[in-house]
C-alpha cells in the first residue's frame, strides 16, 4: 500500500470519528435536558425544592400526575384532542391534495389566477378580528367544527403536493386515461399512493400543529366540554399557581409542586407525539418506495 492510499485511509477514519463523536455530542444535547425534565417529573416536591439538575429521582412520586389525573374532565379533553388531531389531519391533507392535484394540470382553464390567489393568500390574511366575526358568522363558535374546518386547506401544503404531483410521469396518467379511468380514479389510485412522502410528511406537521394548538380553543371556545387537551392543562397549571399564591408560610414547596405539575404537563403532552413519529417514519419510507418510479 503506497503513502497515498494510507494518507486517505487515515484521513477516513479521522472523518468517520469526528462524525460519530459530533452525533454523541448531539445526542447527548437532545436527550438529557429530556431526561431531566422525564424524571424531574417524578420527583416529590421536596426533592425539587433542592433545585439544580436531576439526574435521577432522589424521592419517586406520582404526586405530579395525579394532580393532572385527578380531575376527571380531562379525559374528555383528550378524547377532543385525538379527534380534532386525526380528523384534522385527515381532512386537511386530502383536502390539500385534491387542490393540488387540480393546480398540477396545465390544461386547467384558470390555472394561473387560482395560483395567484393562493399566493396571495401565503402573504396576507384578514386579520384577527375578522378572522373572528367571519368565524362568528359561520356559525362555528363553541363548535368542534372550529378546529376543523378553517383548517382545512393551507396553500403553503398544496404548493409542496402540485409539485410532487408534477413529477409523477405522464405515462401513468394516459396510460390509465386509455384503461378507462377518470380524474377521480387516477388521483385515488396513481397520485395518493406515489405521493405518500409528500403527504406524511405534512400529515406530520399538520398533526404536531393540531396536537398542539391553543390559541383556537382561547379564541372561539367557552363550552368547558370542547376543551382538548392543552387547554385543560393549561387550567390546571393556573390553579397550581393560584394555590401556590395564596399560600402561606410552605410557599417553597408548594412552588416546587406547581414546577412537577408543569414537568408533568410537558411529558403528557409530547408523549402522544413521541409515539406518532415511529408510526409515520414506518409509512414514509413506505411511500418512498412506492415513489421510485421511472419513465
Amino acid at each position: 500500500m503506497n503513502r497515498k492510499a494510507v494518507k486517505e485511509d487515515l484521513d477516513s477514519r479521522i472523518f468517520d470519528t469526528l462524525n460519530i463523536i459530533l452525533l454523541v455530542i448531539v445526542t447527548v444535547v437532545i436527550l438529557v435536558p429530556l431526561w431531566n425534565v422525564i424524571i424531574s417529573s417524578f420527583s416529590s416536591g421536596r426533592a425539587l425544592a433542592e433545585g439544580g439538575f436531576i439526574f435521577w429521582s432522589k424521592e419517586f412520586s406520582l404526586e405530579n400526575y395525579r394532580a393532572v389525573f385527578q380531575d376527571d374532565s380531562i379525559w374528555q379533553s383528550f378524547f377532543i384532542s385525538v379527534s380534532k388531531t386525526t380528523i384534522g389531519v385527515i381532512t386537511h391533507v386530502f383536502f390539500c391534495a385534491m387542490v393540488g392535484y387540480g393546480l398540477s394540470k396545465r390544461y386547467i382553464r384558470g390555472r394561473k389566477l387560482y395560483v395567484a390567489m393562493g399566493v396571495i393568500t401565503m402573504f396576507f390574511s384578514g386579520g384577527m378580528i375578522p378572522t373572528y366575526l367571519l368565524i362568528k358568522s359561520l356559525g362555528l363558535l363553541n363548535s368542534f367544527w372550529v378546529y376543523i374546518i378553517p383548517a382545512l386547506f393551507s396553500y403553503y401544503d398544496v404548493v409542496i403536493l402540485m409539485n410532487f404531483f408534477r413529477n409523477v410521469p405522464d405515462s401513468l396518467d394516459e396510460s390509465a386515461k386509455i384503461d378507462g379511468a377518470g380524474d377521480w380514479l387516477i388521483f385515488l389510485k396513481i397520485f395518493i399512493p406515489l405521493s405518500m412522502p409528500a403527504m406524511a410528511t405534512i400529515a406530520l406537521f399538520n398533526g404536531v400543529g393540531q396536537w398542539n394548538d391553543f390559541m383556537t380553543t382561547k379564541l372561539y371556545i367557552t363550552d368547558q366540554a370542547l376543551y382538548p387537551l392543552q387547554m385543560k392543562l393549561y387550567e390546571i397549571i393556573v390553579q397550581s399557581q393560584t394555590q401556590s399564591m395564596q399560600n402561606i408560610g410552605g410557599s417553597a414547596v408548594i412552588e416546587t409542586t406547581t414546577k412537577g405539575v408543569q414537568l408533568a404537563t410537558i411529558v403528557i403532552t409530547t408523549l402522544p407525539i413521541v409515539v406518532m413519529y415511529p408510526i409515520l417514519q414506518r409509512y414514509f419510507i413506505s411511500g418512498m418506495m412506492l415513489g421510485a418510479v421511472k419513465e
